[in-house]
């Protein structure tokens, strides 16, 4: 369907000339994307040779500063037509050219990162303007000094050839491992009985055998379905079992050469631990900030979670006894998505088979879309006949309404494919901030998800929790385009980790509230309005399992910062360790699940903790403000896109929330969201 509030332009009419123009091309051939990096280096290279040779008396923020703004910008621009097509494009060649230039890319990376001559320059600038010169120059200039030195580039030769010669290993490594989970292609075959319990709309979408049976993939819209409804223990214990046993061998052993490798460049550097070197540069600052605050939240859930298991396993013991299944006395981990279903189904009474049928995909775009821009003052018109790198693939053009400026572009890949990356992200594509001629540079972004493909005579049907999945990853898209920064080491989602998740977590906010919920709900037959007692009880369940859902965050966040604390660890042993003494749920014997934890090897190592970190700021925001002052009202939104989104990384997550909070935050909106009680 034409979704409502869209306008369709041609891409012709909607990119402009110069700096302006989104110029991403995903046709390229493994050969172009082999000589496209070759060429990119070169020229970066020559950039930074360029600075390295400049004599430190005659630095200026013009020839460095500026120098060093520009060839940056352009690495940015230049460098995701070659290293993004590994996540989604669907020709495998071009999937492993494009891994391959992100490897050369990466090792290239720490190459520039430690040269220590443009060091020298930097410093002497530093030195010599300290006062003459903007707030947000003179943040990027000490930036560059700071990462120099957490690069060893004050340090003697042999220790900073050692940590590039680790540093490259280390990329090298985190590329293999998520290379590995987006190629597994695994799947089960199960016969309809042991199927018992999903509904027609499931098994419809899945593929059958040649003797009948049904192949079911570790794709999230298979996996977690399957995992909530199937009432067949066998079934969801054995597909349990393969979605944490992905890619266990290789990416166990790489996750522990990993732990090491990083163990190794903090101590080079004088951290005690790789936590406590990540961490310098976040808002929580150090290892026992972090383990304090997950102390604390956990013994607020500890009692939750023993009353949640204690309901849980009552729920097990009688489901038992009624279908002659042995009770073994536990939850074991394939129990869990399980039995937490059947809690939202009886203490909330809310029908998931029923609910799903108000969330075709279109039908959500379309609200979203409308609340999204109400919210921001913008407008988002399709753009026709769009480079793109699939025939699903749709390009938007976000605009402003008040000045009518093209703000930025956005992709929307929403759909599994083989190869693809397998979770949801927003990908940045081009920063916005400003070129070498002082204009805005156009932002462009992408979310990739795996929402359940439509099909003939069904459309693609969203859980509520996909649907709180896309309000999420959206935010993320537009805290990308709305960026106003001059440097892009500044722009969109390149903030504290710890705080990048805050504007997409407030955000989410707009699932559990009933005028947006009508907005993006239609029943997909006759698009009838989602009756309101279903709409009371889903709002009324936001709180179901609490506990449990939050000490699973505990576990993951714990894990982390244990595996980053240490010299060397045995990945299955603690994840077993932490799942048994704080969720009291084991780990299925045989499985790791940490190999298939891609933020360890994607940019969230140590750093795992920041999605409960930054609810705690994202809901102050939300029940402070918009709650007070109206979920959709454009002023309270505008000031929230000018002091949170348009700012991206110039200004400290801390000070940006409490210029728009008008005072320090503080946790009683979170512990109030999460319906939790807490000890005064």
């Amino acid at each position: 369907m034409t979704i409502q509030n869209v306008c369709v332009v041609s891409a012709r009419d909607c990119s402009q000339t110069g700096n302006q123009r989104n110029t991403l091309r995903w046709d390229l051939s493994p050969e172009e994307i082999r000589a496209t990096t070759d060429n990119l280096i070169n020229r970066v290279k020559k950039a930074y040779d360029d600075i390295g040779s400049l004599s430190t008396e005659h630095v200026t923020v013009e020839n460095t500063l500026k120098a060093l703004a520009n060839v940056k910008l352009d690495y940015a621009s230049s460098r995701h037509v070659l290293d993004f097509p590994q996540y989604v494009c669907p020709s495998k060649e071009v999937r492993s050219a494009s891994t391959e230039a992100d490897k050369k890319l990466s090792e290239f990376d720490v190459e520039i990162s430690m040269r220590e001559d443009v060091f020298k320059r930097i410093t002497a600038l530093q030195r010599k303007f300290q006062d003459d010169v903007s707030p947000e120059e003179k943040r990027f200039i000490d930036r560059l000094v700071t990462l120099g030195k957490r690069r060893g580039l004050h340090l003697s030769k042999d220790i900073q050839e050692e940590i590039k010669r680790i540093s490259k290993l280390i990329s090298e490594l985190s590329i293999e491992f998520n290379q590995n989970l987006n190629e597994d292609n695994t799947f089960l075959v199960f016969s309809e009985r042991e199927l018992g319990g999903l509904a027609d709309c499931y098994l419809n979408g899945l593929e059958k055998t040649a003797n009948g049976k049904y192949k079911v993939t570790l794709e999230y819209p298979h996996y977690f379905p399957l995992m909530k409804r199937c009432h067949n223990p066998e079934t969801r214990r054995k597909m349990e079992t393969a979605f944490h046993s992905r890619c266990k061998e290789v990416n166990t052993a790489i996750l522990e050469q990993l732990i090491q490798l990083k163990a190794k460049v903090a101590d080079l550097l004088g951290y005690s631990s790789h936590a406590n070197y990540v961490l310098e540069m976040n808002m929580a600052k150090n290892a026992g900030n972090v383990s304090d605050f997950l102390d604390t939240f956990y013994e607020t859930l500890k009692p939750i979670g023993i009353k949640e298991r204690k309901y849980i396993l009552a729920l097990k013991k009688r489901e038992c006894l009624m279908k002659g299944y042995e009770f073994d006395g536990q939850i074991n981990a394939w129990d869990m998505p399980y039995y937490m279903n059947q809690v939202e189904q009886g203490k909330f009474a809310v029908n998931k088979d029923k609910l799903i049928e108000y969330f075709p995909l279109d039908v959500v775009t379309e609200g979203l879309f409308g609340i999204y821009q109400e919210l921001l003052g913008l407008k988002f018109t399709e753009v026709e006949r769009a480079n793109v790198w699939h025939e699903n693939i749709k390009l938007y053009s976000a605009h402003d309404t008040e000045t009518g400026e093209e703000i930025g572009q956005f992709y929307l890949d929403l759909h599994p494919r083989g190869g693809k990356y397998g979770h949801a992200a927003c990908f940045g594509l081009q920063p916005g901030c400003r070129g070498p001629d002082g204009k805005r540079r156009l932002p462009v972004a992408v979310m990739v998800a795996n929402f359940t493909k439509p099909r003939k005579g069904w459309p693609s049907l969203l859980q509520h929790h996909e649907v709180e999945t896309y309000f999420h990853e959206f935010g993320h898209v537009m805290h990308e385009l709305c960026s106003k920064t001059t440097f892009s080491e500044f722009s969109g989602t390149l903030v504290e980790t710890d705080f990048v998740e805050v504007p997409s977590q407030m955000l989410e906010n707009w699932v559990w509230e009933k005028e947006p919920l009508r907005r993006m709900s239609r029943h997909y037959k006759d698009g009838s309005a989602i009756p309101d007692n279903l709409l009371d009880k889903l709002i009324a369940s936001r709180v179901a399992n609490t506990g449990l859902m939050n000490l699973r965050q505990v576990v993951l966040s714990k894990v982390d910062q244990l595996l980053h604390t240490s010299p060397c660890a045995d990945t299955a042993e603690v994840f077993a360790k932490h799942c048994q003494e704080i969720l009291g749920v084991p780990a299925t014997p045989g499985t790791n699940m940490t190999a298939s934890f891609s933020h360890l090897a994607g940019g969230y190592d140590g750093q795992y903790y920041s999605y409960l970190w930054s609810e705690v700021y994202s809901m102050d925001i939300f029940f402070s403000r918009f709650k007070k002052e109206g979920i959709l009202n454009p002023k309270v939104g505008t000031e929230y896109r000018r002091v949170i989104l348009e700012v991206g990384g110039s200004v400290d997550g801390m000070d940006m929330l409490e210029t728009y909070l008008g005072r320090a935050p503080c946790q009683d909106a979170f512990f109030q969201c999460k319906g939790l009680i807490r000890e005064t």
